[in-house]
């Protein structure tokens, strides 16, 4: 088991973006990959209908080599900055949200490993450049006190096995590695170990019941005395890093994708409509000064819900920018701050976008067939994940008062008496 002893907050050292930066790299990135997402986006709907796991199409962004865009230079890769990979996501997301958000749990690996030591990363650097991909194990579904799990490693004769069960396990049915959260029996706090998913001991069943983003593969997975190699356990650190406020993000970036989404169809639903009221001028609605100033101010919403995550995103490489060379503390809060605010400013944009675009068509935009409430199911099941509730107050009590915030990390069963979240060693 690898374990950090010291109490220092490691530098975070981040993929270096290709020195071709700016709108014109993006614009490449974007040429690139726009071919991809149009063929994912068109069978997004039917996928969605019948409940079709995308497998084909995560192979596409794979072949694309989507899957690497964060590996370090030194590893073969050709990174880009946050700001362009959530543009991107916000991209693929509008093309189907199901295929951006079950990717969160393998691009939040990419940044993890950037975390730690020169041998995990000649080990693993590798296997992400040639497109293998990371899902997620971390949450239980009930009776884990919160900051433990009851998903164990534990040693027989020198070898490490891991034994539990898991629920959320976004992207994990689609990956070739799971990476499990879990705890061991005399060592202090949590702890990630890396498993195959296609281990004789590992079970992942597509049992998400949930009415929103039914193709991610957040069920149930299972590990029964699954062999872990000792160098493939970590130990959850408790620093100041930005991997809690990137996976936030990445949801973010997610619903500001299904923003899009339900644009681009209530323009559809205008051009294409025929009928008409007696209580409107009686012409065609994409004529209608009414409905035109709706379409506008949905458009106006998901303008604002992109720009909000891209500014957000800024922060994070403005975090990690080693010409600005920020202290762990400062950096961890030049990121966490600004993603706790964009995840107040953007749920409520892209709901309010899934339930507007109702309003440009009649009754028929309610046929099953059009499926278009998928829009504000998948977002509201986007928006669920992280209480935005806790992240007001958090951003108030910061700035009122100081207090450093307390990234995400642990889900579980209350404690009788509760204990303070607010403030202490960031992690």
């Amino acid at each position: 088991m690898t374990t950090t002893t010291s109490n220092q907050s490691p530098r975070i050292e981040s993929p270096r973006a290709h020195s071709g930066s700016g709108e014109a790299r993006y614009a490449k990135l974007a040429a690139r990959f726009r071919p991809v997402f149009d063929r994912i986006a068109e069978g997004a709907l039917h996928r969605e209908k019948n409940r079709i796991l995308p497998y084909e199409q995560v192979g596409w962004l794979r072949e694309a080599g989507f899957t690497t865009l964060r590996v370090p230079a030194a590893f073969g890769g050709d990174p880009v900055s946050h700001e362009h990979l959530f543009r991107l996501l916000i991209e693929l997301a509008a093309a189907d949200s199901n295929v951006a958000h079950l990717l969160r749990s393998h691009f939040s690996f990419v940044e993890t490993a950037c975390l730690q030591s020169p041998a995990f990363k000649d080990r693993w650097f590798p296997r992400i450049a040639a497109g293998q991909i990371f899902g997620n194990a971390a949450t239980e579904r009930g009776g884990n006190a919160l900051g433990t799990t009851r998903t164990r490693l534990h040693n027989e004769q020198g070898q490490w096995y891991l034994t539990g069960e898991k629920f959320y396990t976004t992207g994990s049915i689609f990956a070739d590695w799971v990476v499990v959260m879990a705890s061991t029996e005399g060592v202090e706090g949590r702890q990630y170990a890396l498993v195959p998913a296609g281990d004789p001991g590992v079970t992942i069943i597509d049992d998400w019941d949930g009415f929103g983003q039914p193709l991610t593969g957040t069920g149930t997975a299972r590990f029964n005395r699954v062999p872990v190699v000792a160098e493939d356990i970590l130990q959850r650190q408790v620093t100041s890093t930005l991997e809690p406020a990137f996976f936030q993000l990445f949801l973010l970036a997610v619903l500001a994708g299904i923003g899009r989404a339900a644009l681009r169809d209530a323009v559809g639903l205008v051009r294409a409509r025929t009928r008409t009221f007696n209580t409107g001028s009686g012409g065609l609605f994409r004529d209608e000064s009414q409905i035109q100033e709706h379409v506008g101010l949905i458009a106006s919403k998901a303008y604002a819900a992109d720009a909000i995550v891209t500014i957000a995103a800024r922060d994070l490489d403005a975090a990690v920018d080693p010409a600005l060379q920020l202290p762990p503390e400062s950096a961890f809060l030049r990121a966490e701050l600004a993603v706790e605010q964009a995840h107040v400013a953007v749920p409520p944009l892209v709901l309010a976008i899934t339930s507007e675009l109702f309003d440009v068509a009649g009754a028929s935009a309610v046929g099953r067939d059009k499926a278009l409430d998928r829009h504000w199911r998948n977002a509201r099941t986007v928006a669920t994940h992280n209480p935005a509730l806790f992240k007001a107050r958090s951003v108030g009590d910061y700035l009122i008062n100081g207090t450093i915030p307390v990234g995400l990390n642990s889900i579980g069963d209350a404690a009788t008496t509760p204990s303070s979240t607010t403030g202490g060693t960031p992690s």
